[in-house]
């Protein structure tokens, strides 16, 4: 019986059942002719045996019908409701048939659905839901708001405040991350008792919170019109993230910078009044920090200007519009010139000659800074060619960005494009400012120790700005060091001042570097570097940038001796 079942796997319900139909006729056959043969076998026992065994098989196939056609209902009902499953029904019930018919199956069925719920409401918590802070994430916020919006009438009020963490990264950088989102934790917790609070006291719905990225936080508050009741909110806001935070033992103080945008004075759709909160909150970062700022009609105007400014720059690169102008850098002994500063100039079409004031800063934000630097490398290596061509050998030096500065790629282009040029690295000079020196990582100091070590000459600029560790600042790759003008400025007429100045010589000169004054605007102002050992100076009162012409004429003259007294 064993074997029959065996071979019985794998076929169909109705071929089981006429299978075991005729199992038990054959099986009522045998014991009814045993029953009527009585030793003997013959056609007439044949024939008795026949008639219950043919009754036996009827019955049992007329049973296992009705049960194939009950299965097979059941079945079919199973396949519908798998098929409602797979379009995103997961709630219905299980048809009773099922269980009826087939149990196994219906406890398959609803354990497969409750799966399959739980894996999908995971996904769907992971996609819209920030795990560390539990708050709506970027894409849930967005498509929350634009519904709120779009669902509000034309005029209907509302607030957005686009919130940013002040010294969140020194607590991830001190103590790690894993304190950096309890931190983050905390911040939530805190937002949304703010948002109960405000709820309780205006009536107002409750708003909807998101976290979109790093430290950046986000509230939206329907119904919101007024601005003294939007500040208030801001206020509220900055002195619940100014409280201490308790983390596991260590009292940490954050702040927040925040910006408010209002419906619909400063935009009618989501993508508008993120742009106003987000100039807003960096208004108020630039301002102090710890601070809520309302977007205003002077901000706009300064969004459109930098939107201006970065077209006008892409075009100026476009079109070649910058140029570079030379300011002489004079031996204060002997008025030899000693190297030449080269500078940028950007000949706007429309506004004359552009310092780099004007536009660097907007150029660094936007990336543009690396193209324009490209134009300065190759234009300074061009420059020192030609020039030895005509039997000139001028140093030139030329500032590099804080964008550049983050790249060693840079300096290795820099290298190729004086080999292109066939221009002597030593005729080169690399000037970077004193807060970015103290920053460079080892794999830039190695590639500004491999140009150096070509010949090129490397100068802290802005010296007395920043906060220089003077042991970082002797173990740099380094040759000269230049005063900012801001040391030099008082120095004819105030006894402090050239102290300080005098100081600060002695200082590079005791760490082996050679000093230079920048920023000399007076024949006095010279007088007293060169009376406290200054070696080389630079300013208007020797003489000021000049274009390309005018600086090979100028350095032509032999007057330079008198140029500084």
């Amino acid at each position: 019986m064993g074997g029959i079942c065996n071979a019985m796997e794998g076929v169909s319900l109705k071929s089981r059942a006429i299978v075991f139909a005729m199992c038990a006729g054959a099986v009522a056959f045998i014991l009814a002719l045993v029953a009527t043969s009585s030793g003997q076998i013959g056609i007439g026992n044949v024939s008795r045996a026949l008639i219950p065994a043919l009754v036996c098989a009827a019955m049992c196939w007329a049973s296992a019908e009705r049960s194939i056609a009950s299965t097979a209902a059941a079945i079919d009902a199973a396949i519908a409701r798998l098929t409602r499953a797979a379009h995103g029904d997961l709630d219905g019930d299980i048809p009773p048939e099922i269980g009826e018919n087939v149990p196994e199956l219906a406890r398959a069925m609803n354990g497969l659905f409750q799966q399959l719920s739980t894996n999908l409401e995971s996904v769907h918590r992971l996609a819209m839901f920030d795990p560390v802070t539990s708050l709506p994430n970027r894409t849930n916020f967005r498509r929350t708001c634009e519904r709120a919006l779009t669902d509000m009438a034309p005029g209907a009020g509302a607030a957005l405040f686009f919130i940013d963490l002040d010294r969140f990264k020194s607590v991830n950088d001190t103590m790690g991350h894993a304190m950096g989102d309890m931190l983050l934790g905390m911040v939530a917790n805190r937002l949304r008792a703010v948002a109960d609070r405000v709820t309780a006291e205006t009536g107002v719905p409750q708003p909807l919170i998101g976290r979109l990225a790093g430290d950046e936080f986000t509230m939206f508050f329907p119904d919101v019109t007024d601005p003294a009741e939007a500040a208030r909110i801001g206020r509220g806001v900055l002195f619940a993230l100014s409280e201490t935070f308790d983390l596991v033992g260590h009292d940490v103080e954050i702040g927040a910078s925040i910006g408010i945008a209002l419906r619909p004075r400063h935009g009618e759709n989501l993508t508008d009044l993120m742009r106003a909160a987000d100039a807003a909150m960096y208004h108020a970062k630039a301002t102090g920090r710890g601070r809520a700022e309302h977007f205003t009609e002077e901000l706009a105007s300064q969004i459109a200007d930098r939107a201006q400014l970065e077209r006008d720059l892409r075009e100026a690169i476009e079109q070649d519009q910058f140029a570079l102008v030379f300011q002489p850098q004079i031996a204060v002994w002997s008025g030899e010139i000693v190297a030449a500063e080269a500078l940028l100039r950007w000949r706007h079409p429309r506004d004359g000659v552009r310092l780099p004031g004007t536009f660097i800063q907007r150029a660094e934000e936007t990336g543009l800074i690396v193209e324009i630097g490209e134009w300065v490398i190759v234009t300074v290596a061009e420059t020192i060619a030609r020039w030895g061509r005509i039997g000139i050998e001028q140093r030139l030096a030329i500032n590099i960005s804080p964008r550049q500065l983050d790249h060693a790629g840079f300096f290795r282009r820099l290298r190729e494009a004086m080999r292109a040029a066939n221009a002597p690295a030593r005729l080169l000079e690399l000037e970077i400012t004193e807060t970015l020196a103290m920053h460079c990582s080892d794999e830039v100091i190695e590639a500004i120790s491999l140009l150096r070590a070509d010949g090129a000459t490397i100068a802290i600029d802005d010296f007395g700005t920043g906060y220089s560790n003077l042991a970082r600042l002797r173990d740099l790759p380094v040759d000269r060091v230049k005063l900012d003008r801001s040391l030099i400025e008082h120095i004819a007429d105030n006894a402090e001042a050239r102290t300080i100045a005098h100081a600060v010589v002695g200082l590079i000169h005791g760490i082996g570097c050679e000093a230079v004054a920048e920023g000399i605007e007076t024949r006095a102002q010279a007088e007293v570097m060169r009376v406290i050992g200054c070696d080389v100076i630079q300013g208007y009162a020797i003489a000021a940038p000049m274009d390309e012409t005018a600086f090979i004429a100028w350095s032509r003259q032999e007057s330079r001796q008198r140029a500084v007294g």
